[in-house]
């Protein structure tokens, strides 16, 4: 995923909330959109929102659209919050439908907060004759010591995704699913101990 896109929104809810510093009761929302026809034959058009809570709180959030009169469009969106206690957040994607039938489609978001900070990303490009393919990965770590981490592939009818997790006590958990329509899936899973020996799987 692009990551400049998924920082933009970061980066100007960050611009919005720290203008003026207001008192802390301060509150407020503003929003905006508009549309226009473009150079290409096509139309623009796109809006825009923030607000600001009593206690120090906000979001941001935006969308934007083009085309260009010969059967491309694209569409783009992100938004990025603070909540009172601080913790913060930012998502982004896209979305391009091209004249020939193929599409591409990526996005991806981040967090921080109390309980647990992570990021997740994926796509998913369809071609112009129909196959598909994609993956998405997400890593979460917990405030207690825990952590999850996966990765999910698909690509010519071929799935492939892995699991790894570690609880609060060091227990571990590690699985993998593979395979397609034809030949059906496999599936293994294995946990250990935070020693490293091998232990029963929790059903």
């Amino acid at each position: 995923m692009n990551t400049t896109l998924l920082a933009l929104p970061a980066l100007a809810l960050g611009l919005a909330l720290s203008l003026a510093a207001p008192p802390a009761d301060a509150a407020g929302r503003v929003k905006a959109r508009g549309a226009h026809a473009n150079p290409e034959g096509g139309v623009g058009a796109g809006r825009a929102s923030a607000v600001r809570g009593p206690n120090g709180g906000g979001a941001i959030r935006g969308r934007a659209a083009t085309t260009d009169g010969q059967g491309n469009g694209k569409v783009v969106s992100g938004g990025a919050y603070r909540g009172p206690n601080g913790g913060t957040g930012a998502r982004a994607g896209s979305t391009a439908r091209n004249a020939d039938g193929s599409l591409q489609h990526h996005s991806g978001a981040q967090w921080n907060g109390a309980n647990s900070s992570g990021s997740t990303n994926g796509e998913f490009v369809r071609s112009a004759d129909g196959t598909v393919s994609g993956g998405r990965t997400t890593n979460v770590a917990g405030a207690q010591g825990g952590s999850y981490n996966a990765d999910t592939q698909y690509a010519n009818g071929q799935l492939d995704r892995s699991v790894d997790a570690t609880g609060r006590s060091g227990n571990s958990y590690e699985a993998s699913v593979s395979g397609n329509k034809d030949d059906g899936l496999t599936r293994t899973a294995t946990c250990y101990d935070p020693n490293g020996n091998t232990i029963p799987c929790k059903k």
